[in-house]
C-alpha cells in the first residue's frame, strides 16, 4: 500500500468529507428545532457519528498529494455556498436516476428538462465558489486544506 494517496481517491475523500462536513453543520443548526424526542435522538446520534466519522477520514488528508500554498481563511459564506453545491449536485445525481426509472414519456422530458436546469444552477453556484476562493477545484492542496478547516469547524460547532 502507497504512503500516498492517488489523485482519483484524494478527490472522492474531499468529497465526502465536504457534504458531511457541511451536512453536520445543517444537522447541528436545526437539531433544537426537531419536533419530537425520539427523531431529536435520532438527530443527536447521526451528529455523533458524522463527528467520528469525519475525524477518521481527517486522518487521511496527510497522505494526499501536496505542494505548498499560502493559507486563505473561508469566509462564513462558504458554508451557505457549499451547502447550494451539495444540495444541486445530490440532485443532479437523483433527477439522472429518476430519468432513468421514468416510462412516461412527457415526465421523462420534464424530469430532463429539470435535469438540465439543475446542472446551469450546480454552475452557477460552483462559479460563484471558485470566483470567492471559496472552492479552489484547481488547487489539490488547497481544496484538501479547505476540506479539514471546513470539517474541524463542523465538528467544533456548538449545538
Amino acid at each position: 500500500m502507497a504512503n500516498t494517496l492517488a489523485y482519483h481517491e484524494t478527490l472522492e475523500l474531499h468529497e465526502l468529507v465536504a457534504f458531511a462536513s457541511n451536512a453536520l453543520v445543517g444537522l447541528k443548526m436545526k437539531v433544537r428545532d426537531v419536533p419530537n424526542q425520539e427523531l431529536k435522538n435520532l438527530y443527536l446520534t447521526t451528529i455523533k457519528v458524522l463527528e467520528r466519522y469525519i475525524k477518521e477520514l481527517l486522518q487521511y488528508f496527510p497522505r494526499a498529494p501536496q505542494r505548498e500554498e499560502d493559507e486563505r481563511e473561508q469566509p462564513d459564506a462558504s458554508f451557505f455556498a457549499g451547502n447550494l453545491l451539495g444540495l444541486t449536485k445530490t440532485l443532479i445525481r437523483n433527477y439522472s436516476i429518476a430519468i432513468t426509472e421514468t416510462a412516461t414519456p412527457v415526465l421523462k422530458k420534464t424530469l430532463t428538462n429539470q435535469l438540465n436546469g439543475m446542472i446551469d444552477l450546480h454552475s452557477q453556484v460552483f462559479n460563484y465558489m471558485y470566483k470567492n476562493n471559496m472552492y479552489p477545484a484547481y488547487d489539490l492542496s488547497a481544496l484538501i486544506k479547505n476540506d479539514v478547516n471546513n470539517a474541524n469547524k463542523a465538528i467544533a460547532k456548538k449545538y
